[in-house]
């Protein structure tokens, strides 16, 4: 596959996620360019695992890691694809407990902020 072809697909999985490709400021376009062909192209598109499976790891994985900014567009792209408000909080009280009360409360948190955003409060 060419780097065209990754770089393809890595955008059709951002637009999937987050509905647009995100625009990336003068000093991300490198990042946002390999993150595009190398994370979305080639990560995301592997077999054995599904969008929704990677969107609910990847949010797992930024709440524990306490990555807000990041969790919160990972959050809105899993609802995106189809996880529910419910799963979400579901998801953050399994961080709770394997990453740490403060990463689950943290993450419920953030999906708090997603939810009023998206309604408008």
């Amino acid at each position: 596959m060419t780097d065209d072809e990754r770089y393809a697909q890595g955008i059709d999985i951002m637009k999937q996620l987050f509905g647009e490709v995100p625009k990336a400021s003068e000093v991300h376009e490198d990042l946002m360019e390999v993150a595009t062909r190398n994370l979305f192209g080639d990560i995301w598109t592997r077999p054995h695992m599904e969008i929704r499976e990677r969107s609910m790891v990847t949010c797992a994985l930024l709440a524990a890691l306490g990555r807000d900014q990041q969790l919160k567009g990972h959050m809105k792209g899993a609802l995106n694809v189809g996880i529910s408000r419910e799963t979400m909080k579901e998801l953050m009280l399994h961080v709770a407990h394997y990453a740490g009360f403060s990463s689950g409360v943290q993450g419920l948190s953030m999906a708090k902020e997603v939810f009023d955003e998206l309604d408008g409060v």
